[in-house]
C-alpha cells in the first residue's frame, strides 16, 4: 500500500476515527486504525466493538492495499509533521510515514485481526440540519450522568413524535429537555437512548451545510455526516418517566435577563464551594430577584436583579453549578424561572425562539 495525502486532511480523518479505538482491549488490533487504500480514496476505520467509525478521504493512491497502524502513535506523528503532503507506505509488518525531510518507520498491527465494519439494516431514518442537531446536543448532553451503575441515564433519550424531534437528559438532580420541528413525511415515530459522550463527539465535528442523518436499527444507532459513518450500540433499558416531573402550572414565574442572571450566579459562586447552594428569593411586589450565597469560612454575598414577576413571592435554593450550567444552555435573551414551592423542582425555560426546559431539584433551605 502506498498513497499521498494532504497533512491537514489526514489529521482531520485520524482525529475523527481515533475516537473509536480501544485502549483497554486484549485484542491489539482494536487500538489501531485500519487504512484501506483503493482507487483514489482512503477509507479509515476504527472500532472498540461498541462504537465503529468509518471516514472516507480523497488521496493519490499509487499502490492499493490495507494496513492497521497504532492509532495514538499514528495521530501523534501526523500532528507533528510539517504542513505538506504526507506519504504512507505499508506492508504487513511495517509502515513508513514520510513528509518533507522527516521519515518514521513504525510497526503495523495484524490487519487480519481487525473486525469487518458492521453492516446494519436500519428501520428508521431522518435528516436534521447539522446546526440544529449540534445545538440540541450541546443543551442537554452536559446533564447526563457519569455513573456507569445506572447506564440508562448516561445516555440521551432521542425521540421523534410526528414532526417533533426531542432530546432529554438527566442525572437525577436535574433534567434538560429540548425539541424542534423536523418535518419528515415518511418517518415513523421512534425512541432511542444514545450515549451522551458519543453525541457530544459528533456535535463537535466541523460545521457544514450538509444535514446529519440518524438511522435506527434494532440495537444500534447509525449516524452519517459528510463522508463519515458512526455506528454505536443503543443503551438498553427503560428511561425514567421524566414527564411526570414536569408541572402544568406554576405559582411564581420570574422573567429575567439571561445574561444578568448568569453573571449574578457566577459572582455568587465566588464565595461558595463548588456545588454550593445559591438562594433565590423572588419579590412579587418589588419585581426583583435576590440571589444570596454563604460560606461559613469565607463570607457571603447578596445581589438583586430586576425581573417581571407573575404570581406570588417565592424562595428556593439550588446547587449553584447546576443553575449556571442551565443558563449556559439558554440562547435567548430572557429566561423564565418557574417555582411551585421551596420543596419542589424549579424550572428554567427559554423565552421565545427555542424550545428548551431545564429542571433543577431544590436544596432544602435551613
Amino acid at each position: 500500500m502506498k498513497f499521498s495525502i494532504n497533512k491537514s486532511e489526514l489529521l482531520n480523518a485520524l482525529s475523527v476515527v481515533q475516537k473509536g479505538t480501544s485502549s483497554r482491549s486484549t485484542l491489539p488490533a482494536l487500538s489501531g486504525i485500519l487504512v484501506d487504500a483503493h482507487e483514489d480514496q482512503i477509507t479509515f476505520q476504527a472500532t472498540d466493538l461498541e462504537l465503529s467509525i468509518q471516514y472516507d478521504s480523497i488521496a493519490l493512491v499509487e499502490e492499493p492495499g490495507r494496513a492497521v497502524l497504532p492509532g495514538k502513535l499514528f495521530v501523534d506523528i501526523v500532528k507533528n509533521l510539517p504542513d505538506m503532503a504526507v506519504t504512507v507506505e505499508a506492508t504487513d509488518d511495517f509502515a513508513v510515514i514520510s513528509c518533507d525531510s522527516t521519515t518514521f518507520r513504525i510497526k503495523a498491527l495484524n490487519a487480519d485481526d481487525f473486525p469487518t465494519f458492521p453492516h446494519v439494516d436500519v428501520s428508521q431514518k431522518i435528516e436534521v440540519p447539522f446546526d440544529t442537531f449540534s445545538s440540541m446536543v450541546r443543551r442537554v448532553a452536559r446533564v447526563v450522568s457519569h455513573d456507569e451503575a445506572r447506564a440508562i441515564i448516561t445516555g440521551v433519550l432521542v425521540t421523534l413524535e410526528g414532526s417533533t424531534l426531542r432530546m432529554v437528559a438527566t442525572d437525577s438532580y436535574r433534567l434538560a429537555v429540548t425539541q424542534t420541528e423536523v418535518p419528515q413525511e415518511s418517518a415513523q415515530d421512534f425512541s432511542a437512548v444514545i450515549s451522551g459522550t458519543f453525541l457530544q463527539d459528533i456535535a463537535q465535528l466541523p460545521r457544514t451545510e450538509e444535514p446529519i442523518t440518524l438511522a435506527l436499527a434494532q440495537n444500534q444507532i447509525v449516524i452519517s455526516y459528510q463522508s463519515t459513518v458512526f455506528i454505536n450500540r443503543r443503551i438498553e433499558g427503560n428511561y425514567p418517566n421524566y414527564k411526570q416531573l414536569l408541572p402544568n402550572s406554576y405559582v411564581t414565574r420570574a422573567t429575567v435577563s439571561t445574561s444578568a442572571l448568569q453573571a449574578a450566579v457566577k459572582r455568587a459562586r465566588l464565595v461558595g464551594p463548588t456545588g454550593g447552594a445559591v438562594r433565590i428569593a423572588v419579590d412579587a411586589d418589588g419585581q426583583v430577584l435576590t440571589l444570596s450565597a454563604t460560606a461559613h469560612d469565607v463570607g457571603s454575598t447578596t445581589e438583586t436583579v430586576p425581573v417581571t414577576c407573575d404570581g406570588e413571592s417565592a424562595e428556593i435554593a439550588f446547587n449553584c453549578t447546576y443553575v449556571e450550567d442551565g443558563l449556559r444552555s439558554v440562547e435567548t435573551d430572557e429566561v423564565y424561572l418557574d417555582v411551585q414551592s421551596s420543596q419542589k423542582p424549579g424550572i428554567l425555560r427559554a423565552v421565545g425562539g427555542e424550545d428548551f426546559l431545564y429542571l433543577i431539584m431544590p436544596i432544602r433551605i435551613s
